[in-house]
């Protein structure tokens, strides 16, 4: 009896029309509109990119090996559209006991009077994220998915008060759109 010999799996990703791919060992380099980003590979694929487009490569034709290359086939989308249009989230300052201050300098969020804390509370975020203040709305952008929403969950983060009933201290920032997709 002869050995059936399992086939590759392989992935094709089309790349849209001003967008370019490079490869650097295990790095995958897109560049396009005035936007960069880069993600590493894990061991087991292997990447190849000809022809305007990426081809994704499993060395063990397995169901894992297909997991892998499903969940790296979403992570290049995730960059593609990072470099198209961006990733954009909102938060919504609410402050009902004592009015909230909140403002950004740099790569610095601070935000004064926290029911009626008089200790500021400070955090720093990423330099490839953009957070921007209108009123009682806050923007956070960044061409990274992960970047943007890591920075927003600190964001919320930031103002969480452990052992307090959230029905009454409804106090702080939280997330109200993650990347299109509004939370209610």
């Amino acid at each position: 009896m002869e050995k059936k010999q399992k086939r590759q799996m392989t992935r094709k990703i089309e790349l849209p029309q001003g967008v370019s791919a490079a490869l650097d060992g295990r790095l995958i380099k897109l560049k396009g509109h005035g936007r960069e980003i880069q993600r590493e590979l894990e061991a087991s694929l292997d990447a190849e990119i000809s022809d305007s487009c990426i081809i994704l490569k499993s060395r063990k034709p397995n169901q894992i090996g297909k997991k892998k290359i499903g969940s790296y086939e979403a992570h290049i989308h995730n960059m593609l559209s990072g470099i198209l249009q961006g990733h954009k989230y909102t938060l919504k300052i609410c402050s009902g006991h004592f009015p909230m201050n909140v403002s950004v300098a740099g790569n610095k969020l601070l935000v004064k009077n926290l029911l009626g804390e008089k200790v500021p509370r400070a955090m720093e975020f990423s330099k490839s994220a953009k957070v921007t203040i209108e009123g009682e709305i806050i923007h956070v952008e960044s061409t990274d998915k992960e970047i943007a929403g890591q920075v927003a969950a600190e964001i919320e983060q930031l103002t969480r008060r452990p052992g307090f009933d959230t029905r009454v201290f409804q106090d702080g920032i939280y997330i109200t759109n993650k990347d299109g997709k509004d939370i209610k």
